[in-house]
């Protein structure tokens, strides 16, 4: 199973050995990760993972929805059910689970996350699979007791300089400050999310906005719901925030006068229709910005995820089992509103992602290449593959070259996913721009400053890290 040093370069001879030279460059830079779901009690608690399938199964949706495909049963996976009935709570079976259906993720990025971990942390060479399962089970079992395991000990290894959790509007983010306060050398800082407080669709909505406001120390109007957006921003930003995040179903924007949003926001209180929902999630989008603006929080918006696809598995284990589905998603028309006022504004960096790729050549590309607020995200969620990260490169480079984009984030809830994302992303970069030096469009002394950029300072300038 090692991993092959020239694996995803190029196959042509003379675009491998320019791959080879960039990529050599870049291999070791320290590693800046500024939006993901890594769990920031981790680095608070600095305790033990408890066994190989907490760590490698148990938090990752990818491996969750395609054994599920196959016909494998989530509580066999050990994944909690929202009746508290009964789950698989062994590790090892779990594990030997896992490796019973390790050929389904052949040719997947997910093999190649896993078996860098294997082989970087713990050493492993063998490819997975039933016969030895119990034994790599026992040996990365016997490391994870080891402190050289532990997540603050891992962050060191693995070369972390920042990392960025996405934490909901109402956290009162004690890990963070228990990091803060611990002494600890690691950087882990917090992302605003406010979903849960602005999408008037969920059942839970008006109980969110009561605990809302009712943290911010604000009255439940629109002007006080705003200035309760405020407070928690800068509760957020004390505590090392750079970014905010918000995941809507498309990219919507309005800009409502003061009495429109006003009403829309008391009808929503009582119970929002469909297309009022809709309008409140435009409206608070632009209204995002015009915080940004204020305080200097990145904007991120991560559209076009049609949630929670398959409702009985919504009803039986909850949110983020993988029945996420993607969905076509348009940018011109939907952003016009929030671009009209704020799109020329330098003091705004909003970044988009998309998990619909005929938007990059058509919309992305050219609205980033003009706005001066606009940046595109890398290839995202079911597109962070290295077919994925190759098709971004390609159909966004064109119209909006390298530096309206900000480099790489792994976005990932697997610790040990980290570097192997930023791994494989620094590869398909540097393949990419080897590809472009061979062809004579490129010199190679502008591809490593490229392969730079994009492996290290785009992500940092554009974060504000």
């Amino acid at each position: 199973m090692m991993l092959h040093p020239d694996r995803l370069f190029p196959i042509e001879a003379d675009a491998r050995g320019i791959a080879r030279r960039l990529f050599s460059t870049v291999e070791h830079l320290p590693i800046v990760s500024p939006h993901g779901h890594t769990d920031p009690l981790w680095y608070a608690n600095d305790e033990a993972f408890p066994d190989p399938a907490s760590l490698f199964v148990k938090p990752d949706h990818y491996i969750f929805r395609m054994l599920y495909s196959q016909g494998v049963k989530l509580e066999d996976l050990g994944v909690p059910r929202r009746d508290g009935g009964p789950v698989e709570t062994d590790g090892r079976k779990i594990w030997r689970l896992f490796a019973k259906h390790w050929h389904l993720f052949r040719g997947t990025p997910s093999r190649l996350w896993f078996e860098h971990a294997l082989q970087t942390v713990f050493g492993v060479e063998e490819r997975l699979s039933e016969k030895n399962a119990d034994a790599i089970y026992d040996r990365i079992a016997e490391s994870l007791t080891s402190p050289s395991m532990r997540p603050r000990a891992l962050y060191k290894q693995f070369g972390i300089e920042v990392v960025s959790t996405t934490d909901a509007a109402t956290d009162d983010l004690a890990a963070h400050d228990a990091i803060l306060k611990s002494g600890w050398s690691g950087r882990v800082v917090p992302a605003y999310r406010p979903d849960a407080v602005v999408d008037a669709s969920r059942a839970d909505f008006s109980t969110n906005i009561e605990q809302f406001v009712a943290l911010a120390g604000t009255k439940l109007d629109y002007q006080g719901y705003l200035e309760a957006h405020r407070v928690r921003r800068a509760y957020f930003k004390a505590r090392g925030a750079t970014s905010t995040d918000h995941g809507h179903p498309n990219a919507r924007t309005a800009n409502l006068s003061a009495a429109e949003a006003s009403a829309l926001f008391e009808r929503i209180l009582k119970g929002a229709s469909a297309g009022d929902a809709d309008l409140f999630r435009a409206q608070m989008l632009t209204e995002m910005a015009r915080m940004s603006i204020e305080d200097g929080l990145v904007m991120q918006i991560h559209p076009g995820s049609f949630r929670n696809h398959n409702p009985a598995l919504l009803d039986r284990f909850g949110t983020d089992k993988g029945a996420d589905i993607p969905q076509a998603t348009s940018y011109v028309e939907e952003l016009k509103p929030l671009l009209d006022a704020f799109g020329n504004n330098p003091r705004l960096t909003l970044i988009l992602f998309t998990l619909d790729e005929t938007s990059y050549s058509r919309e992305l590309a050219p609205l980033a290449g003009h706005y001066p607020a606009l940046r595109l995200g890398p290839a995202w969620w079911f597109h962070d593959s290295p077919e994925g990260m190759r098709r971004f490169r390609e159909l966004t480079t064109e119209t909006a070259g390298f530096y309206n984009t900000v480099g790489f984030n792994d976005d990932t809830r697997a610790y040990l996913s980290i570097p192997a994302r930023h791994d494989m992303a620094r590869r398909v970069d540097c393949a990419f721009l080897a590809r472009l030096v061979a062809d004579y469009r490129l010199d190679e002394d502008e591809a490593h400053e490229i392969a730079h950029d994009l492996a290290y300072g785009l992500a940092k300038e554009a974060y504000k890290l």
